[in-house]
């Protein structure tokens, strides 16, 4: 029987724990959800969490193209990226110059994505929705696997998984999880090298009693894939009516460097005290530094407004600043749960109380300086020296939070009724060393969550819910100004479809999400813009079927406003959130006879048109890609050749500005690899 935590066959799950804290079957659940399994992942050869949600509706991912920090991922129109970024049920917070978002997708036994609020379980959230990466753990079985692949950008990546037993009597099982890359990318000069290792050892000495220790270190040495580019050139043609190419660098090959590392080690404990009573404890330590961000940028993301932005009106020089960061970062996060089943006459219980507790301090460090401009973007010279690194940031930020919550899932026939809430109280502390100020904020807040569902003996289950989210930011504005706290409610209805007899599950939604004191980033300015609205429909199926057949579908519709900014922008659409996106990916693989083994897949990507800049200036012209696979098992090893965006499509991905704030997706990227297991 599938775990909530554990591995998938194929490509569908029907239990996840992101959406309840308990091990519920997603059918049950008030509120859309999607599991990205392994096996999916594996079959498409992903590289990122933001590839590995490539095909998930409402999420919106790799929004800043080829962005090796892991940055631009959207649910519902509304960024996450350093929001709402979870791993085993705890957040990993990011900071202005670092995030966790770069974490390796082969360490993850499942991406799962919850759409809407999550507060009164997670406490401060984006009311979007969260991503919660499920670690690869020990499962009691022995198996060992080895797999080696070479592809474009010159990148050779050697990964392993081997677990067992630790004993003779499995009480203790282990897991190892690990990969090596050396390799570089679609851009000019930007290499993306890693180092990536996650131990985990579980003991249970019995049934009741579980402790499951989990680790994780990884380290990058690359560059910056971002590359912010104008409209024109991209979006439109120069004036020569050229256009520049996708691998276009704007920067200095000689100041290029993003270098985080990090790294995790913590404990997740259950204990079954009787047929009524459960207790669970999950901690974390968390830890990232980059103490190496060098990056020479297009000038319409410069924190320095003396500094000239964008395209000379001749169409070829390109004005640029130079910008130098270091960040620090821990976290220590501890849940703290008791769960309890029991029935009160018809009514069936599963009822969670709980209290968590997360800490963060970072050091957080930035300079903008002086470089000379590209005299020809479409022919470019490096070589310009950086002057003037001039701080404009030097700030130690802690912040901490406590939350007590419950939550009651009732059964009732064929009726679930899901209702919780939550109470949070934070504080939030900034000292501002380059003005020897200091900052300091307190927030509270309460939020819930009621939703009704009902399983009909057919497999259809209509649900309707409603949910709150409550986000005390962390850290402040380029004036130094804390910012208030974000709020967001949600409305959805939608009917869940699992057909009896079928592996395979699917969702119909509606919302209707608003989020107010929104925090929006441009570069390295973030400031808030008032009320944003979202409203809009999405659908979802996968399906992995006897006759060989592993399937994807998913459709976003999403109509988003902003109802009140201070800039005048009221009435228009945000940047960069397309109204519709549609994803297919069909996977097909010989059971029997001569081609037993032999399979072949295929993907289709539409990213619809968007608006270039808040004040709706101008579109971002949709497009669609293409991916496919061709793979074969024989006997313990699997050979696998997978290309991406097949036919180099040149694209851009999004826009915030027309000076210098366009960026572009990723072009073709074949790999081949081997694969190994005994």
């Amino acid at each position: 029987m599938e775990d909530a935590s554990g591995p998938v066959d194929g490509f569908v799950a029907s239990r996840s724990a992101t959406g309840a804290k308990t091990d519920t079957p997603l059918i049950e659940n008030p509120q859309s959800i999607s599991v990205v399994t392994a096996d999916q992942m594996a079959a498409q050869n992903v590289e990122s969490i933001g590839g590995a949600l490539r095909y998930t509706a409402g999420v919106v991912s790799e929004l800043w193209g080829m962005d090796t920090r892991g940055y631009g991922l959207q649910i519902r129109g509304f960024n996450v990226s350093d929001e709402a970024f979870y791993k085993d049920g705890l957040r990993l917070k990011g900071s202005d110059f670092a995030t966790f978002l770069s974490l390796d997708p082969y360490g993850a036994e499942r991406l799962e994505v919850l759409r809407g609020p999550a507060s009164v379980l997670y406490g401060q959230n984006s009311p979007g929705g969260i991503i919660n990466y499920v670690s690869k753990r020990p499962t009691g079985e022995t198996f060992r696997e080895i797999e080696v692949s070479a592809g474009s950008f010159n990148r050779y990546q050697t990964q392993f998984d081997m677990g067992g037993k630790a004993d003779d009597d499995g009480v203790l099982s282990y897991r190892i999880t690990g990969l090596l890359r050396d390799g570089e990318t679609n851009v000019d000069f930007v290499n993306d090298d890693r180092i990536f290792i996650a131990p985990s050892l579980k003991w249970q000495p019995d049934a009741d009693t579980s402790l499951t220790l989990l680790a994780t270190y990884q380290r990058d040495r690359t560059g910056w894939g971002i590359q912010f580019l104008p409209a024109d050139g991209t979006v439109f043609p120069g004036l020569d009516g050229k256009r520049l190419p996708n691998s276009r660098f704007v920067g200095e090959p000689a100041f290029d460097e993003f270098n985080p590392t990090l790294a995790m080690i913590g404990y997740e404990f259950e204990h079954r005290v009787n047929e009524t009573w459960l207790v669970r404890q999950n901690a974390r330590y968390s830890y990232l530094y980059n103490g190496e961000q060098l990056g020479v940028f297009g000038g319409g993301a410069n924190p320095n407004p003396d500094l000239d932005p964008g395209l000379d009106p001749d169409g070829h020089t390109y004005h640029r600043y130079a910008d130098a960061g270091r960040s620090k970062l821990g976290t220590f996060a501890i849940d703290n749960q008791t769960e309890a089943t029991f029935d009160t006459g018809p009514l069936n219980h599963t009822l969670l109380m709980g209290l968590d507790y997360q800490y963060t301090d970072y050091d957080d460090w930035g300079a903008s300086g002086t470089v000379a401009p590209l005299d020809d973007i479409f022919n470019p010279v490096y070589g310009a020296p950086v002057t003037d690194l001039t701080p404009y940031m030097n700030t130690d930020t802690r912040q901490w939070q406590v939350g007590i919550y419950a939550q009651d899932q009732i059964k009732y026939e064929n009726w679930v009724l899901t209702f919780g809430g939550r109470q949070d109280w934070t504080n939030n502390r900034t000292l501002h060393k380059l003005s020897d100020g200091a900052s300091e904020q307190s927030d509270n807040a309460f939020t819930g969550r009621a939703g009704l569902v009902y399983l009909s003996d057919t497999g259809l289950a209509p649900y309707v819910s409603y949910s709150t989210s409550f986000y005390p930011e962390l850290g402040t504005g380029s004036d130094g100004t804390p910012f208030e706290p974000e709020t967001g409610r949600q409305y959805e209805v939608g009917v869940k479809y699992q057909p009896p007899g079928w592996n395979s599950f699917f969702t119909v939604a509606a919302f209707d999400l608003t989020r107010e004191n929104v925090v929006r980033s441009f570069g390295n300015d973030r400031f808030q813009t008032g009320k944003i609205r979202s409203r809009g429909i999405e659908v979802e199926g996968v399906a992995s079927l006897d006759s060989g057949w592993d399937i994807k579908l998913a459709y976003a519709y999403t109509d988003m406003e902003i109802v009140d900014d201070a800039d005048g922008t009221g009435g228009n659409t945000p940047y960069g959130v397309p109204r519709n996106r549609l994803s297919l990916w069909g996977d097909y693989t010989f059971r029997s006879g001569r081609l037993e083994g032999l399979g072949f897949g295929g993907g289709m990507r539409y990213l619809g048109s968007s608006f270039g800049d808040d004040a709706n200036s101008f579109e971002v012209p949709s497009a669609t890609l293409f991916d496919a696979a061709i793979h074969y098992d024989w006997k313990n090893m699997k050979f696998q050749l997978n290309a991406s965006n097949l036919f180099d499509k040149q694209y851009v991905a999004t826009c915030y500005s027309r000076s210098s704030g366009c960026f572009y997706g990723e072009g073709r990227k074949i790999t081949g690899s081997i694969k190994y297991r005994w």
